[in-house]
């Protein structure tokens, strides 16, 4: 797939319908989606235009606390630029999904929890020979990964496979994000912040 001439497929209407519909999956009862959907189609083409135009700025994130059970902060991002998450996604995610491995499983099409515990069963089933054996399993996370990882790192690799500058330019919009009264901590560079999940 070519990667330097994407931008303009990110603003296609047809992808930013697509968008639109798999950021209200779940949340049609929600009023923020509501009150988008009151002139769908005029919200839409203000985004498509604010992307052509590059005038497009990400509104602040709202923090919550979420306890699942542990505490963790999430910054959500509104709704129509939930939108323009998926309209990236949509375009970029086949360009990356083809290098994962195997049996990654987050967050990718076809995969995803049940997917995870096959292949734990067939792995344990494997190493402990049928459970006549013992076998350990670590279980981990990363503390702080999306407020701690060096955005320039990131972007470097995905520089690699993305060659259109205009995309690179809308994923830093995303990534420049911030809280509503909050201030960037000192070791980030200037567009380094707490940035939501870009799918």
């Amino acid at each position: 797939m070519e990667t330097n001439n994407l931008y303009i497929k990110v603003c296609n209407l047809s992808n930013l319908i697509l968008a639109w519909r798999k950021a209200r999956k779940g949340k049609t009862e929600k009023n923020y989606v509501i009150e988008y959907e009151k002139d769908t189609l005029g919200s839409l083409l203000i985004l498509q235009k604010e992307l052509i135009s590059q005038t497009y700025s990400p509104r602040p994130l709202v923090n919550f606390i979420l306890r699942d059970p542990k505490t963790r902060k999430i910054s959500k991002s509104d709704f129509r630029d939930r939108i323009i998450h998926h309209a990236t996604c949509n375009i970029i995610e086949p360009i990356f999904d083809k290098s994962f491995i195997y049996d990654s499983c987050a967050n990718r099409i076809g995969k995803g929890n049940l997917f995870a515990l096959k292949r734990f069963y067939r792995f344990y089933r494997e190493v402990t020979k049928n459970n006549s054996r013992i076998a350990f399993c670590l279980k981990a996370d990363i503390k702080h990964y999306f407020e701690e990882v060096n955005h320039d790192i990131l972007i470097e690799i995905i520089n690699r496979k993305i060659k259109d500058d205009k995309v690179i330019w809308l994923i830093k919009q995303i990534l420049n994000n911030v809280s509503l009264g909050g201030a960037l901590p000192k070791r980030y560079a200037p567009w380094q912040s707490n940035q939501p999940i870009l799918c």
